[in-house]
C-alpha cells in the first residue's frame, strides 16, 4: 500500500497539473498553519512568519508557472466550442461563459505579474483586481453549472426510482457526489477570490490568513481527491 501511494505521488509530481495540485495544497496548508499559530499578530515572526513566507513563495511559483497555461486553456475552450448538441442548453451556455472568463483570466494575470516584475510600465493593482474578478466570475458560473447538473440528475434519479437498472443509478449517484464536491471546492475558492478583490466589495480584505488557508486547503484536498478518483476510474 505504501509503495502504491509513493508511486502515485511520484506520478502526480511528474505531471504539471499533478504538481500544481500538490504545491497548491502545501501553499494553503502553510498559510493555514502560519495564520493559526500567529493569531492576531500583524507581522508574525518565528515559525508562523516562516510558514507564511513559504506560502507566499509557493503562491509566486504557481503564478509564474501559469504563464504557460494559456495555450492549454485555449485548446480546451476550442475543443469544447459551444458544447455537445445533446447537452442541456443552459449547461452549455454556462460552460462557454466560464471558459471565456478563464481564458481572459490568464493574460490579465500575466500583465499584473509583468507589471510587478517591471517588464511593463502599468499599475499592477487594477490588473490583479481584473484577473481576480474574472476568476471569481468563472467560479460562480461553475457553481451555477453544477447546480443545474444536480437538478437534472436528481430528476433522473426520481424518474428511475424503483426500476431495475442499478448500474445507471450508481453512476448517476457518483455524478451527484462529484458535482457536490465541485460546488464545495468552488465555493471555498470563490470566498477567497472575493476576499482578494479591492476593499469595499462584500467581505473583500476581511479574512484572516488562517481562514484563507483553511478555505484553500479544503478546495485543494477536494481537487486532489477528485483527480485521484478520476485516475482510478481511467485505470480501471
Amino acid at each position: 500500500m505504501a509503495a502504491g501511494a509513493l508511486s502515485g505521488l511520484v506520478a502526480a509530481l511528474e505531471s504539471h497539473r499533478g504538481r500544481d495540485r500538490v504545491v497548491r495544497a502545501l501553499c494553503y496548508g502553510c498559510q493555514l498553519a502560519g495564520g493559526a499559530l500567529a493569531g492576531p499578530q500583524p507581522a508574525p515572526a518565528g515559525l508562523p512568519g516562516s510558514l507564511l513566507a513559504v506560502s507566499a513563495q509557493l503562491s509566486a511559483c504557481r503564478t509564474a508557472l501559469r504563464l504557460f497555461d494559456d495555450l492549454a486553456m485555449l485548446s480546451y475552450s476550442c475543443s469544447y466550442g459551444l458544447g455537445p448538441k445533446d447537452e442541456d442548453p443552459l449547461v452549455r451556455g454556462l460552460s462557454v461563459l466560464s471558459n471565456l472568463a478563464n481564458q481572459l483570466y490568464y493574460p490579465c494575470e500575466h500583465v499584473a505579474w509583468a507589471a510587478d516584475a517591471g517588464v511593463v510600465r502599468v499599475g499592477s493593482q487594477k490588473w490583479w483586481a481584473l484577473s481576480t474578478g474574472l476568476w471569481a466570475w468563472a467560479l460562480l458560473l461553475g457553481i451555477l453549472r453544477s447546480l443545474r447538473i444536480l437538478f437534472q440528475l436528481r430528476r433522473k434519479l426520481r424518474q428511475h426510482k424503483g426500476t431495475s437498472s442499478p448500474p445507471s443509478q450508481e453512476e448517476m449517484k457518483a455524478q451527484v457526489k462529484a458535482e457536490v464536491l465541485s460546488i464545495l471546492a468552488s465555493a471555498a475558492d470563490l470566498s477567497n477570490a472575493i476576499h482578494w478583490l479591492p476593499p469595499g466589495f462584500l467581505w473583500a480584505g476581511r479574512f484572516p490568513p488562517w481562514l484563507v488557508g483553511l478555505l484553500g486547503t479544503v478546495s485543494s484536498l477536494i481537487g486532489i481527491y477528485q483527480a485521484s478518483r478520476s485516475g482510478n476510474s481511467e485505470s480501471a
